[in-house]
């Protein structure tokens, strides 16, 4: 009898697993094509349980930083799988390049990221996912470059996302012109300022009218990037535009993002609910 009693507890811990696994969130690779720079892209897309593309959910863009790929955010961070079942949303982790900056390059005509991103991934993530295909339903956040790029994405097309959030995000490039391929990208700042001036987010604000877009910036006091934020936390705040800002004590790393990123998903499923 005991035995017997020690069976069925094997077994009812089993199905539970099995249940559990059942239930976790899938993750698909897929292939997109960029006409812009005529080539496949690889991109991730988190599904939550139970998807079965009969009901229309909402989509977060998440973005990868300098030297990363589409890969980093399900490999580094297994919470963000965890969040697309508990905020029942998709979330979408594209290839960025190695330094895109997320920008459609003037000085290279293979790095067209920005039109990639707003334009032919999110036509391609609506054509095969069951999405809510407006800004209502669309998000965007990321880390470092990727914390650039989302805000630098979403103010300029405000027609495509609704919410935007950047963690660590290098959100004035113009005090690190020697750093991370912008130079690449763009040309030197010596030779190509004005290039420099009209591709960084701290001078994109007078797109933004308040509560157009709903903003969140996070960044670590120990960080290198602290100061372009505090900066333009501070010029959001003259400009009368609503946004969170939170900063607390941390640096340029996973164990900070791995923190930060609940709290965006979180902000982003509060805008999707509203």
């Amino acid at each position: 009898m005991k035995n017997l009693k020690k069976a069925f507890r094997l077994l009812a811990l089993i199905l539970i697993l099995q249940a559990q696994a059942v239930l976790a969130a899938s993750v698909d690779t897929v292939n997109t094509y960029s006409q812009a720079m005529k080539k496949n892209i690889k991109a991730v897309v988190i599904k939550p349980a139970g998807y079965d593309g009969s009901k229309a959910l909402p989509v977060v863009y998440l973005l990868h930083g300098y030297s990363g790929n589409y890969t980093d955010w399900v490999t580094k961070v297994k919470a963000v799988q965890e969040q697309a079942d508990q905020l029942n949303m998709l979330i979408v982790c594209p290839d960025g390049g190695f330094g895109s900056w997320y920008w459609d390059s003037p000085a290279d005509p293979s790095f067209q990221y920005e039109t990639y991103v707003s334009k032919e991934l999110v036509s391609w993530i609506d054509e095969h996912y069951k999405t809510i295909p407006n800004r209502k339903g669309r998000a965007i956040t990321g880390l470092s470059m990727g914390g650039h790029g989302a805000l630098y994405l979403a103010i300029r097309h405000q027609d495509v996302y609704g919410a935007a959030g950047s963690m660590s995000g290098g959100v004035d490039i113009r005090p690190f012109p020697n750093n991370w391929d912008m130079a690449d990208r763009l040309g030197t700042y010596d030779k190509e300022p004005a290039r420099w001036e009209s591709h960084t987010v701290i001078n994109q604000l007078h797109l933004l009218a308040p509560n157009r877009l709903a903003l969140m910036i996070d960044c670590g006091y120990d960080d290198f990037f602290y100061k372009v934020n505090l900066n333009l936390h501070e010029q959001l705040q003259y400009r009368n535009i609503p946004h969170d800002f939170i900063t607390r004590p941390g640096a340029h790393n996973w164990q900070y993002w791995s923190n930060a990123v609940l709290y965006q998903l979180l902000f982003m499923h509060e805008y999707f609910t509203k």
